[in-house]
């Protein structure tokens, strides 16, 4: 059976997500991924901080056949409101262009060297933060203490040195 993108109701915010069972496991699956990756320490909010938001973003992940995946949730950090010199300095990020990669490709190919692709999974997040950057808990996680916070000890999608890191 074939499934399209149009047939799937994709949520566009938390309230939207948490009434359907199988969002509800993808955001589990992404926060205890996160948690895993030790992306974040949870204090109490320090007086001088105003925390960043985050907020979930949707999307199903389809089979070449068309058919689904899995549904896929992932915390974003809105990190438009992060203010130069204070959450961030550089985010230049260097990046290689496709000739540079066709180039490697073909010389693999000539000299008939083995490749391997490899998909790592939440791969963004894998980069340490030099600043103090402190977020409000996700939608959905619970807390003891209202005032804590995530002080983020990763990256994470949004934020603006996030491709450096």
């Amino acid at each position: 059976m074939s499934t399209t993108l149009s047939s799937i109701s994709i949520p566009t915010c938390y309230k939207q997500a948490r009434e359907h069972e199988c969002w509800q496991q993808a955001m589990e699956a992404e926060l205890q991924a996160l948690e895993a990756n030790h992306t974040w320490d949870i204090i109490s909010c320090p007086p001088h901080v105003k925390p960043i938001g985050s907020k979930w973003v949707y999307t199903v992940k389809l089979k070449s056949d068309g058919s689904l995946d899995r549904y896929k949730a992932r915390l974003v950090a809105l990190g438009n409101k992060q203010e130069y010199g204070f959450d961030y300095e550089e985010t230049f990020a260097p990046v290689a262009k496709m000739t540079t990669v066709r180039t490697i490709l073909a010389i693999a190919a000539s000299k008939a060297w083995p490749l391997h692709q490899m998909d790592v999974k939440n791969a963004f997040l894998h980069g340490d933060l030099k600043e103090e950057i402190y977020m409000k808990l996700p939608p959905g996680m619970s807390t003891t203490a209202s005032d804590e916070v995530c002080k983020l000890r990763r990256s994470l999608y949004g934020l603006k040195q996030a491709p450096r890191a």
